[in-house]
């Protein structure tokens, strides 16, 4: 799955994009991201505070409880604020 990472996200797991390898008992996004956290480092670092993390699955907005299924993209971003 690719993972994409924006703002804050991308500057602590030093990456703006990756592959990653989901494991079978990986099925939410909030388990996709406490197994991108487990990594370590700028990962774990990135996902210290899962409750402040938005994603999307291929381009659309979903929840932490959201599963993953067959989506081929996930990106990982902050709040966003508009003005």
């Amino acid at each position: 799955m690719k993972v994409l990472y924006f703002a804050w996200l991308r500057e602590r797991v030093g990456v703006p994009e990756e592959e990653v390898e989901v494991p079978a008992g990986v099925r939410t996004v909030s388990e996709l991201a406490a197994f991108l956290r487990a990594k370590g480092g700028g990962h774990a670092h990135a996902f210290d505070n899962p409750a402040v993390v938005r994603a999307a699955l291929d381009r659309k907005h979903v929840k932490p409880d959201a599963p993953l299924g067959a989506a081929r993209e996930i990106a990982f971003f902050p709040p966003m604020t508009g003005g």
